[in-house]
């Protein structure tokens, strides 16, 4: 790949465009109650998850158009195409057709999303490649703390279109820098493919029947079940007095733990092993809420842990898959199985609670951490016996 800049230049504006994407999570989530006020009779939450409904069943589909379109094409055009609905969005229009450039967005947030890391993994160095894939597992956390400590007082101040409109313009800010940084890549790697409904079936049975394409996303659907809907919910199985110190150190532990654990890990341990010991600490952890002592540091570690299994995930990916093509791949399942594991989540975590206390809590997520780490070292072990097999074979 010929580029214009330096790759830790790149991969950092490349990082910046996943706060973009992940900001268009945040823009609404965050000012929730604004947004409330403004579609008083609506169904306010589908409009925030209307874009995981569109990732759920269009995921790995965006893995297979961004490798036939180019990774750089189809970045800069989800960047524009994002750029473009914020900026529509600022004028508020009545909720039928925010919903519609909602579907739209959720367009341009698998363009961004499934593009930018496997442009990461194929500019970064072999040495510095899982550090720049931990920086890109940030993105979303960072994204949500922005908006939450500088979006929020804007909207105080301006009002919800000012949100918008500065998240169109960062957008297209980032869109323009990529456009004169990041070099064509080679047309032979945006290579025609089929893309009729047969193709795309098997495909999808290809990728989630290889342990080094689907990996990643396994792991990534049972940290997602219980990240964000945990996210949720601890706060108010706290004393009210803590869960202001639990929701906003939470999030935050998670990232440091991604930056600083999960960097240093990674120099020693495959990103699987950094996985499946972030599950395995979870799993401990969340033991701990048998007791009432301590309760609210239990919370920030059991999501701190959690950050290993953060990092590690996005780092796999080119761990597992040596070619830009099959990563991509990769990061569209993440994406799908991401985005299935937080539109179910939340309400399974609200279902136990509701219905046993803490012990279902306590039980839900300690089955979903065992039965991540059994289906990490069941494919880990598959991809050892393809090993041994074209070995046997003579390749």
């Amino acid at each position: 790949m010929r580029l214009t800049k330096s790759p830790l230049f790149l991969v950092l504006i490349l990082w910046l465009a996943g706060l973009g994407a992940a900001m268009q999570f945040a823009k609404l989530a965050v000012p929730f109650e604004t947004l409330r006020q403004i579609y008083p009779q609506a169904e306010i939450g589908f409009l925030i998850s209307v874009i995981s409904l569109l990732g759920i069943f269009l995921g790995l589909f965006a893995g297979l158009m961004v490798a036939r379109i180019g990774f750089r094409r189809m970045l800069i055009a989800g960047l524009v195409l994002g750029a473009l609905i914020s900026f529509f969005q600022a004028s508020l229009p009545q909720f039928s057709i925010m919903l519609v450039s909602r579907v739209l967005e959720g367009a341009s947030h698998l363009m961004i999303v499934v593009a930018a890391p496997t442009l990461i993994a194929q500019i970064s160095s072999d040495n510095y490649r899982p550090q720049a894939m931990t920086l890109w597992s940030t993105f979303f956390g960072v994204a949500f703390a922005i908006v939450a400590f500088a979006g929020l007082p804007a909207v105080e101040q301006y009002g919800l279109p000012a949100l918008f409109v500065a998240h169109g313009v960062f957008l297209a800010g980032v869109a323009s820098i990529l456009f004169f940084a990041l070099a064509p890549l080679p047309q032979t790697q945006a290579a025609p493919m089929d893309l009729t409904f047969a193709h795309i079936v098997r495909e999808h049975v290809k990728a989630y029947s290889s342990p080094r394409i689907s990996a990643p996303a396994f792991g990534w659907l049972f940290y997602t079940l219980t990240f964000v809907s945990l996210l949720a919910v601890l706060p108010d199985l706290l004393a009210s007095e803590n869960r202001s110190f639990a929701a906003q150190y939470m999030p935050l532990m998670s990232i440091a733990a991604s930056l600083f654990c999960g960097i240093i890990l990674l120099r020693f341990m495959s990103a699987i092993s950094v996985v499946i010991l972030g599950f395995a600490l979870g799993l401990i952890v969340v033991q701990f809420l048998w007791f009432d002592t301590y309760i609210v540091w239990v919370c920030v570690a059991l999501i701190g842990v959690l950050g290993l299994v953060q990092s590690a995930s996005f780092a796999a990916i080119p761990q597992l898959n040596f070619d830009a093509r099959t990563q991509a791949l990769s990061n569209g399942a993440m994406a799908q199985m991401g985005n299935l594991g937080n539109t179910i989540g939340t309400p399974i975590l609200l279902a136990l609670v509701s219905g046993y206390g803490v012990t279902g809590a306590i039980w839900g997520v300690s089955l979903c951490y065992a039965c991540a780490i059994v289906v990490h070292m069941a494919m880990k072990w598959r991809r050892g016996k393809n090993v041994e097999a074209n070995v046997a074979d003579g390749d």
